[in-house]
Order: structure tokens, then sequence, then C-alpha cells
């Protein structure tokens, strides 16, 4: 791996100093983390000066992100504790908005992880930052989609020529066969054969709540609020992988791989290996090996092995293998 190209997992970034000499400077590659492109760069000299900013271009310029971050230093084949940073938040619009000096006495062989909290956009005018996770997105829809949409919006919400009844676990829905059954074949065959389903227009969803399911009707209609979806997205992988809807399934992975953190890392692994998500699994086990974070979930190891899988415990035993071995 190049002394300057920085990893990057969901949220997290690491950058990997084969050969940091004294009094030398040292700037990363580009990495990407939400809309920007961002620099680390290290000085050493008594202390060893962190820095963190956005590529100076038109964007970081337009809208300048306010960042909050962690970042942590640690070296290379050193049973030292790593040094961490308080949680900072900054305005971030070159080198010198933040700089961190640790005093460490580094083998010249150091890892620099940053971890984004969060990022929001400045706007120039003054008006009120904004968080860009979860983003409503920028996708211009035409006015035709939007005429249709208000349209599904309206069938879905007022029942308009509903025809199917739907049991949640804490209510009744309404809505439509035909729509159900072009978003999923398993919804499809319930209608098409002499099943239950096709003489009642009853389904039978107790394992979902009426949010949850509400939410899922909303995405198949096409009319969910990325609040929503952000919400409900477990729920939502779940239904997915039961009435086989193949996009949706997708859409929840993808979500799930933008905020790994160590209070969820566990628990999407699990779920990942569940529903045979090789991105998310794969995204997983790299932010806990690759990354380091594994000292992080010690505490809660104890407890998951308890109920995860063997063949992911296996897994994991491998990945630990690969990552741990004699160099």
């Amino acid at each position: 791996m190049s002394d300057s190209k920085v990893e990057i997992i969901s949220r997290l970034a690491q950058w990997k100093i084969e050969n940091l000499v004294p009094c030398s400077y040292r700037r990363s590659d580009l990495f990407k983390v939400g809309i920007w492109n961002w620099h680390l760069s290290v000085e050493k000299n008594r202390y060893l000066y962190i820095r963190l900013f956005p590529e100076l271009c038109r964007i970081s310029k337009e809208q300048p992100p306010i960042a909050r971050f962690v970042l942590r230093v640690s070296d290379f084949g050193a049973n030292r504790c790593p040094y961490i940073s308080p949680i900072q938040e900054r305005l971030l619009r070159t080198g010198e908005d933040f700089v961190w000096p640790v005093d460490s006495s580094t083998n010249g062989r150091v890892i620099i992880d940053v971890e984004f909290l969060d990022l929001k956009i400045s706007p120039l005018n003054g008006g009120e930052a904004y968080s860009i996770w979860p983003s409503e997105g920028t996708v211009q829809k035409n006015l035709a989609t939007e005429t249709t949409l208000r349209c599904f919006s309206r069938m879905l919400d007022e029942a308009i020529h509903a025809d199917v009844t739907i049991n949640t676990a804490d209510g009744t829905l309404s809505a439509h066969k035909a729509v159900l059954s072009a978003s999923s074949p398993v919804f499809q065959s319930m209608f098409l054969h002499d099943l239950k389903e096709k003489n009642s227009s009853t389904i039978e969803i107790e394992d979902m709540s009426l949010e949850s399911c509400t939410a899922m009707l909303s995405y198949l209609y096409g009319t969910i609020k990325h609040k929503d979806f952000w919400n409900h997205r477990i729920a939502l992988l779940g239904a997915a992988n039961k009435y086989d809807i193949t996009d949706l399934k997708e859409a929840c992975e993808e979500s799930l791989l933008e905020d790994i953190s160590s209070s969820n890392v566990l628990e999407r692994l699990q779920e990942a290996w569940l529903y045979q998500l090789n991105k998310l699994k794969k995204g997983c086990l790299t932010y806990l090996f690759d990354f380091g974070k594994i000292y992080d979930v010690k505490d809660e190891m104890n407890s998951f092995f308890h109920h995860a899988d063997r063949e992911l415990m296996l897994k994991m035993f491998q990945e630990v293998l690969a990552v741990w071995k004699p160099a």
C-alpha cells in the first residue's frame, strides 16, 4: 500500500504511514467521505501535528463542511495504547482550521484513524447548517413524476379503490393487489393461486409493526420519505427478504453500509449473515479487523458469541488470522 493512500469504510478513514522520520511532513492522497474529498496531513517535530481538511474546490467553498469527528493515533507493532482525541466539531476550510498536536514517541510507523460522527453543510448565506446523513438526495424529479407520485400517495393514504387488507402486529392497512403483485413475486403468487390471501383479500404480516409496514408500502408506492426509510431499515430488510423485494433489499444493504459504527457493527454483521448480504458482511469485517475497531467492542463480544452462528464465528476467526499473520 502506498504511504499516502487512505482506506475508507463507511464513515471511517485510516491512513498507514510506514516510515515517518523526524522533521518530516506527509500529506495523504484524497479520500471521499460524504460529498467532500479530504486530506490528512502529519508533521513530525517534538509533537505529531495532525491536520484534517477538505480539498480546496468549488464545493468546499460554496458548501464548507462542519465535521464532527474523532481521531486516533497508534503505532505499528507497539503495545502502547492509542492516542484518542476528544470529539471535535469544526468548520473546516483549510489545513489551519484543525490541528491536533500529539506528544508521541512513535517508532516512525503510524496509523491515523478519523471517524466522522456527522457532516453538516454550512450554507454561505448564513442559514442553518444541516446534516448530510440522512440526505434527501439531490435528484430532481420532473413534473410528470411528481404528479404520478402524488396520485400514488393519495391511493395509499386515502385507500382509493383499495382491494386488500393487511393485518400488522398493531393495526390494519389498506393496499392494492396490483401494486403489491408488481413489486413482489411472493405477493403476486398469493393472488394468482387459490390461497387464503386471494379468497379473503387479506394478508397477515404480524411480524411487522404498523409503522414499519406503512414504510414498506410507502416504498412500494414510491412515496417513502428518507427519514422513514432510515428509521425502519432493519424491519424493511426483513420484509424485503421475506417477500423477495430485491431492490428494497439492495437499498437497505447500501444504507446500512453508510453508517457502520462501534455501537452497531456487531448487529449489522449478524443481519448481514442472516440475510446473506455479502457487501455488508465484508464491510463489517473490514471495519472490525482491518481498521482495528474490534478493540472497541470487546465488552460486547461475549454476548455476541453466545448468539452468533457457528459459521460466522469461524469466518471471524479466519479474519483474525488473516490480519494478525506474522509479517
